[in-house]
């Protein structure tokens, strides 16, 4: 199944606490981790946050700031964020292709600006500010399954297809047989319910591959693994491991 990893850890930096936790079992086909990512003190430096591109659509909730809050989704690329010396923020990761976007829109990046859409976003950051971890999850869940009875949130039969044989996955070709579409169908359902193309939708889960395992799994050889590594992330695969865990 796909478990991605949404981001890094700069090895040369401490003091910064970035837990998970799992959905509950009804939620599984549409969460896939609730995030915390928090300084308990301020940092020496400001922290770069290395964020991995992973498919997933996020509602990030600044714990600082209610104002500030949305829902984002990366690009095929990685991206490094400045979060600065002080932060707290709550994140949800949805699994790719569940949030649609014709009935809340969605930003790209890290979100920075005081949340201006119809979802209570500013009002859910109120509420989580002030409660215990616990609570705090509880509140999400509530959250999320409104969305979902609203249809906002829906779980995606086709993604839910390929991310069960993912690992027999080495191209587009295998990917729309998989999902038992044509290769202009399978163009259509990704890039309306994920927002990639099945060529950027094949780099994220190979990336993604490729950091959980072995990379001959998702890349027909070393130096091609290396050259797509690279232009994903900005680094060589060896580079990576020296400077980040994931």
């Amino acid at each position: 199944m796909y478990d991605p990893k949404g981001n890094s850890k700069d090895k040369t930096t401490d003091g910064v606490m970035f837990t998970e936790a799992e959905p509950p079992e009804h939620l599984h086909g549409i969460i896939h981790r609730f995030l915390s990512l928090r300084t308990p003190t301020p940092l020496p430096a400001d922290y770069r946050f290395h964020a991995l591109p992973d498919a997933c659509t996020y509602i990030v909730f600044d714990q600082q700031n209610p104002e500030i809050t949305g829902v984002t989704r990366l690009s095929a690329s990685a991206e490094e964020l400045n979060l600065g010396r002080s932060f707290h923020f709550l994140n949800i990761r949805f699994l790719p292709g569940v949030w649609q976007r014709d009935r809340a829109p969605l930003s790209f990046g890290q979100i920075d600006q005081p949340y201006t859409g119809a979802l209570p976003l500013k009002d859910i950051n109120a509420t989580l500010i002030d409660q215990h971890p616990d609570t705090q999850r509880t509140t999400l869940i509530s959250f999320v399954e409104d969305l979902q009875a609203r249809g906002i949130l829906v779980a995606n039969p086709i993604t839910q297809k390929i991310f069960a044989q993912i690992d027999d996955i080495y191209s587009v070709a295998d990917m729309a047989a998989i999902a038992q579409l044509s290769s202009r169908q399978l163009q259509r359902v990704l890039k309306q319910t994920t927002g990639f193309t099945p060529h950027d939708f094949l780099k994220v889960l190979r990336l993604q591959q490729s950091l959980g395992g072995e990379p001959s799994l998702a890349y027909a050889d070393q130096s091609h693994f290396i050259h797509a590594f690279r232009r994903a992330t900005g680094y060589t695969p060896g580079q990576y491991a020296r400077k980040f865990d994931v």
